[in-house]
């Protein structure tokens, strides 16, 4: 496959580098900047196949400014909710595309270990199969890609990990134990599923490699920037001060905001969710324990 990939981010990179193993792959970055194997924007932007990881936060926008064209058939690489309007990306994208030209990835994926060439498994998401097994199929042998109709599930649970994995870290970054490590990503995996239901994801897309696979990964490992935002908040660092330090986004930090906007507007139980969006708003963590053990549910 001739593949254009737009962002060059530490997961742009990797994608890059395992995609380039059997097939045509240009890259570029989503911003105005230049670096030594990057393609010009306008020239990755003539490829019929695109590979898009540009944040959730910054899509819309972009979207906006580069059109897309009907040629285009789209792998979404990227996870989290719009904070502004708290859309989800399939909704961002399908003002652009329809959804038989769209499909998503999910599952666990450290970037860091994909340039390793490390095996994993992933899944590709779409309501197009054919368009879901063509992209399948262009990812080497050491990454298992499968195929699945689930859009709403897979996008759920890519962008609600990221926010478990912040409660991760705390829990982790407070020496809580690996009692409630489990017992935090039980029910945050419970809650996930809760969440993504009601919008209309598939109970065993939460059980998955989208779902399980990637929350336990990113919830319990520093090679998690959001995880990284955990400890950092547990050891008494300023947010601030924390996204400085990674340089990278952390999407869990603007789509805890999502989520909780979302829960309060269609009345979905998110204790967890909630819990990590006061304590980004300044709550001591150690208040969020003694309230989250005080629940009835």
């Amino acid at each position: 496959m001739k593949i254009g990939i737009i962002g060059a981010g530490q997961w742009g990179r990797a994608l890059y580098h395992a995609l380039s193993k059997g097939n045509d792959v240009l890259i570029a970055s989503a911003r105005s900047r230049t670096a030594p194997g990057l393609s010009p924007l306008e020239e990755v932007m003539e490829r019929d196949h695109l590979v898009m990881v540009i944040s959730a936060q910054s899509v819309r926008e972009w979207l906006e400014e580069h059109p897309l064209s009907p040629h285009h058939r789209v792998l979404v690489a990227s996870k989290g909710i719009d904070r502004v309007t708290n859309s989800f990306l399939h909704q961002i994208y399908r003002n652009f595309l329809p959804p038989s030209q769209l499909a998503f990835l999910s599952g666990p994926s450290f970037a860091k270990e994909v340039l390793q060439d490390l095996p994993t498994a992933v899944v590709v998401s779409s309501t197009n199969r054919e368009l879901a097994q063509r992209y399948a199929g262009a990812f080497p042998e050491f990454i298992k890609a499968y195929v699945d109709s689930d859009v709403v599930g897979a996008e759920v649970a890519g962008a609600y990990k990221n926010v478990i994995a912040i409660a991760g870290g705390i829990s982790d970054g407070m020496g809580l134990g690996n009692n409630a490590r489990a017992a935090l990503l039980a029910r945050g995996l419970v809650e996930m599923e809760r969440f993504g239901l009601h919008f209309g994801g598939r109970p065993e897309t939460f059980l998955g490699l989208s779902g399980a696979g990637d929350l336990f990964l990113t919830a319990s490992s520093r090679l998690s920037r959001n995880y990284r935002v955990g400890w950092g908040l547990a050891q008494g660092k300023t947010l601030d001060r924390i996204l400085q330090e990674l340089g990278e986004v952390a999407e869990g930090v603007y789509t805890a905001q999502a989520i909780y906007e979302l829960a309060q507007r269609e009345g979905i139980y998110t204790p967890i969710a909630d819990e990590v969006y006061a304590i980004l708003h300044g709550k001591d963590p150690r208040q969020s324990i003694v309230d989250l053990l005080k629940r009835k549910e």
